[in-house]
């Protein structure tokens, strides 16, 4: 009939584990970092003394920690750069924090600890919305953040960029996170 084929377990589970590898890698499609706020801790309020030049008053800026926590849910370790994340209250710039360089490990969880200042300039613009918001203790602040790095493989180290969106509700009292919207785009650049 024909030719007698001699079966090899080693070629089958070679074989197999080629597949299993080459399925894993097809579909193993990057997925964006999750953020979350965890908590707002004050450390210091500055207050600076009135400038002849353009401040009539003295104003007092906040210190604050923000506590982030970030997931990797990714089968890649990632490194990052240093940035800087904006934060905004009613369309207005009022403050930064800043987001130091590191690196994650794949499908691993972070607590990041940011420094951040909030300018009380930038306050007293909107004193009246403001003392509205102490008063119902309900602040929305949104923030932004692009964040570039690169993910760890053996030889090849696909650079990435998100973009981090977030709508943060926070009781301006007691500072705690009343609730929060974020949403993250990745974009993998191709070199």
């Amino acid at each position: 009939m024909g030719k007698k084929v001699k079966w090899s377990w080693t070629s089958a589970l070679v074989g197999a584990t080629a597949a299993t590898l080459a399925t894993t890698l097809i579909s193993a499609k990057p997925k964006p970092p999750t953020f979350r706020l965890v908590s707002l801790t004050a450390l210091r309020f500055n207050l600076n003394g009135s400038n002849l030049n353009d401040d009539k008053f003295p104003r007092l800026d906040a210190d604050l920690i923000l506590n982030v926590h970030v997931t990797n849910p990714n089968i890649l370790p990632v490194s990052y750069d240093a940035t800087s994340l904006s934060i905004y209250y009613n369309g207005s710039l009022l403050g930064s924090a800043q987001v130091p360089a590191g690196s994650q490990q794949p499908k691993s969880c972070e607590l990041l600890r940011l420094p951040a200042r909030l300018s009380g300039a930038e306050l007293a613009q909107h004193a009246k919305r403001f003392i509205g918001d102490v008063a119902k203790r309900e602040m929305t602040i949104n923030a932004d953040v692009d964040i570039c790095g690169w993910a760890k493989a053996f030889v090849w180290g696909p650079k990435f960029k998100v973009h981090v969106d977030s709508r943060i509700v926070v009781d301006p009292l007691l500072l705690d996170v009343v609730d929060q919207e974020n949403e993250s785009r990745l974009q993998i650049c191709v070199k």
